[in-house]
């Protein structure tokens, strides 16, 4: 289990966890169930004013454009002097992390010391801190369409429909796994740890267009940026009299034009909060933490890499597996994994686990 040394050691306070009992009557438990899976509220997130305000001011402590409202001056003239405070914080807090995020950053130091990269997780990012908040960003509010080469979001009566360019999936070839962590299965593809840290440095610099945000993009400038989420995915439910229920921690990053992805995530595992607050610090939450922590970064692109600069070996350098998984080359043109969609998977006996998705997410 690994602990936040960022937080004070002086605090005796050991779980900021809010109870998992509770009539779902009460106003705390409707609250939450608004806020974490959508449940209880009298508006749609496509169609609620506010919420697009939240967005614009979430926008704006980025630096990002935002979405052009009728009182975008009115906006302007009251969140001036706070934001401009807001990025200095930010600017002097550049190096600190989210909790979540530390504990995957110090896995990330330590698995890809030996390789000399140095891979650090987004700091900035646009936080979807509660549920509806990707869904009103897959869409322009002013519009009912968005388009990329990836995914066609569409506004339709019961909320939005995501269609991804590709649906069809084979499992044959997708499954890689990074070396020096756990054994590998002889049925997935090993792959050398400098090509993992090589491949995280890559899609963590996704192209212009993969990052601009669908809700600005009838706008003349469009948001460009990382969106994030924190999910606490249900591992052991609860036994009344044996044990309590426990989850673990999934933090995913995408690049903005497929926040409609975390919108599926969120969607069945649920908003975990903001990933800052330590009320959503899973490792002061200690009877409800399996101690188990996840990362997962889509990052489509990578199927343009080639194995070279992946750092795979020339088929004479290479071992009899990598030559049998195709982890090494003969033409210097070679796309890793013949250009096909894949996962990549590090992790070891310390509970973290980084996985790549290089494509979009929907299953």
């Amino acid at each position: 289990m690994r602990w936040n040394e960022q937080l004070s050691p002086g605090s005796s306070k050991m779980s900021f966890a809010l109870p998992r009992t509770g009539s779902l009557e009460s106003p705390r438990m409707k609250a939450d169930l608004l806020k974490n899976l959508g449940l209880g509220g009298n508006a749609s997130p496509l169609t609620d004013p506010k919420l697009v305000t939240y967005i614009n001011l979430k926008l704006a402590a980025l630096g990002c454009p935002t979405h052009a409202t009728a009182d975008a001056a009115e906006f302007r003239d009251l969140t001036e002097s706070l934001l401009a405070r807001h990025r200095e914080t930010e600017r002097l807090l550049a190096d600190y992390q989210a909790p979540a995020d530390w504990r995957i950053q110090q896995f990330l130091d330590e698995y890809l010391h030996e390789t000399g990269v140095a891979v650090r997780l987004p700091h900035q990012t646009f936080v979807l801190d509660r549920h509806g908040v990707a869904r009103a960003l897959s869409l322009p509010p002013d519009g009912d369409e968005f388009h990329s080469a990836i995914v066609s979001s569409y506004r339709v009566r019961q909320g939005v429909l995501h269609n991804p360019t590709k649906d069809k999936r084979t499992t044959a070839g997708v499954f890689h796994v990074a070396e020096g962590g756990l054994p590998i299965p002889d049925d997935k593809k090993a792959v050398p740890v400098r090509t993992f840290a090589r491949m995280l440095d890559a899609a963590l610099k996704p192209p212009q267009t993969l990052l601009r945000l669908p809700f600005t993009s009838t706008q003349p400038e469009s948001a460009e940026c990382f969106v994030s989420v924190l999910l606490r995915p249900l591992v052991c439910p609860a036994v009344p009299g044996f044990c309590a229920e426990k989850t673990m921690e999934i933090r995913f990053f995408a690049p903005g034009n497929l926040v409609s992805n975390l919108d599926f995530v969120e969607s069945i595992f649920g908003n975990a909060g903001d990933p800052y607050l330590p009320v959503n610090d899973a490792a002061l939450d200690v009877e409800h933490w399996t101690g188990h922590t996840g990362c997962v970064i889509l990052a489509p692109h990578l199927i343009t890499v080639t194995k070279k600069d992946a750092g795979l070996p020339h088929f004479d350098q290479a071992t009899e597996r990598q030559r049998r998984d195709g982890m090494c080359w003969r033409d210097e043109s070679e796309l890793y994994n013949d250009g096909s969609a894949f996962k990549l998977t590090a992790r070891d006996e310390s509970g973290v686990i980084v996985t790549l998705i290089a494509d979009n997410y929907f299953g």
